[in-house]
């Protein structure tokens, strides 16, 4: 929309629209171009304000602190990409973390899944005190959090066919036999809308949007309570991105699941989280509720949600920043 004064609109290796970038953006004919126009907004998530008074807390991690590198004298990491962070997911609902590259959003979900041990700080999932290690962590921990992550393609084992990547965690978590196993996987891939007969083929013939569905299938073979979502649609396009937001959206009105759903992108963040963290250099620096994302409390806040991209061919001829932000925090 900045760039461009023309636009090609393609699906499928053929030319779909073509137009100025103004008309494109303001009278879209075909209606592919619509849908993908329509993608850059997804729906708000319902009920959003709704919650329970009496809702219970699913997850909560006090002053966590991680990071890598030689490990001090005190016990903490010389290189800390998060410090000190404490939050707090209730059941049933959703907790976004946003934020720049290199802010620590990935690092504190490797984390809480024990993958990556804190060096500090409590985790406290369903009542129960956490393992800082996921090794440490007793079976039904591990099934009860699963972690979905941004890259289905190093996610999946490629020699495997479908139905075995969702029968593992039916036969380690459940010990279901084979014909219970072979029932089940066909229920989860109704589940995630994909057809059944993709049971019987490789991640390398699925889409990217089909492998990010097997993702999930896989995850919710476990049974969880709660699922970490690590940048899953930064792979995908516009319009795959929103159908697997409606997806988890639905999913989760069906399974009463929570989610931690790990983003850059602020637009999918706002359509499915009850509350957003905004990451900054390892810290957790504010807390809002998407209502609130057009008018933030920190400076860092404002900038990072200023700099969100419109599609709008003037928006970065009319964007006004102040001096002192960007010199602070321009890097992002």
């Amino acid at each position: 929309a900045q760039i461009a004064d023309r636009i090609v609109v393609l699906k499928g290796g053929e030319v779909q629209e073509t137009g100025t970038t103004a008309a494109i953006l303001s009278a879209a004919r075909h209606p592919y171009t619509r849908e993908l126009l329509a993608a850059f907004e997804p729906k708000p998530r319902q009920g959003q304000a709704d919650a329970d008074a009496g809702t219970k807390q699913l997850l909560r991690i006090n002053d966590v602190t991680a990071g890598y590198g030689a490990m001090r004298a005190d016990g903490l990491p010389l290189i800390r990409a998060v410090d000190s962070v404490s939050l707090v997911v209730e059941k049933g609902r959703n907790l976004g973390v946003i934020g720049e590259s290199g802010c620590g959003k990935s690092t504190l979900a490797r984390v809480i899944a024990g993958i990556h041990p804190a060096a500090a700080g409590d985790i406290v999932f369903d009542g129960k005190d956490l393992q800082r290690a996921a090794r440490k962590r007793s079976q039904d921990q591990l099934r009860e959090m699963q972690i979905v992550f941004q890259y289905a393609d190093t996610a999946l084992n490629p020699a495997k066919p479908v139905e075995d990547i969702i029968a593992r965690p039916l036969a380690f978590y459940h010990r279901l036999d084979r014909q219970a196993r072979s029932k089940r996987v066909d229920e989860l891939l109704d589940m995630v809308r994909l057809p059944r007969a993709l049971r019987y083929r490789h991640p390398s013939e699925l889409s990217g949007g089909q492998k990010q569905r097997v993702n999930f299938a896989r995850a919710l073979a476990a049974d969880p309570k709660l699922i970490i979502c690590d940048e899953i649609t930064s792979a995908l396009d516009t319009v795959v991105a929103s159908a697997v937001i409606e997806l988890l959206k639905e999913l989760q009105r069906e399974l009463g699941l929570s989610y931690i759903f790990i983003s850059h992108d602020l637009s999918v963040v706002e359509a499915i989280c009850d509350e957003i963290m905004v990451m900054y250099n390892g810290q957790r620096v504010e807390q809002i509720t998407p209502d609130k994302v057009k008018a933030p409390a920190h400076p860092y806040s404002k900038l990072l949600f200023s700099s969100v991209p419109k599609l709008d061919p003037t928006w970065l001829d009319g964007l006004v920043r102040d001096p002192e932000l960007v010199s602070q925090y321009g890097h992002c």
